[in-house]
């Protein structure tokens, strides 16, 4: 199964992914409308109990923050785990993907 399609990740039953992304530096404010872009940081929540993490991407020259909200705060933990875990390696100029994942997340 794609992470994408994972049926925990929602809130309130609508899908989160992919998050809407809001500009916070750069000349443009293209923001991706796929799974494109490179991830740099994910930070989780500081509310207790952590429902929430964002997400910082670099694409097109401009810097994004998105944000993923669940229902599951365990799987929100598992998911931000994951993203931290990832490494991620440009395929081409707009698209990046997720090359290794730490064998020890279970979802």
């Amino acid at each position: 199964m794609l992470l994408r399609y994972h049926p925990l990740l929602q809130y309130h039953d609508v899908r989160n992914w992919p998050p809407a992304w809001s500009l916070i530096d750069g000349p443009e404010n293209k923001p991706p409308r796929r799974e494109i872009g490179i991830l740099r940081q994910v930070v989780p929540s500081k509310i207790l109990p952590v429902k929430a993490c964002f997400l910082y991407i670099d694409y097109e020259g401009s810097a994004y923050i998105g944000c993923l909200l669940f229902d599951d705060s365990a799987f929100c933990n598992q998911i931000i785990k994951l993203l931290q875990g990832a490494v991620i390696v440009p395929l081409r100029k707009s698209v990046a993907w997720i090359s290794r994942i730490r064998s020890n997340i279970r979802l």
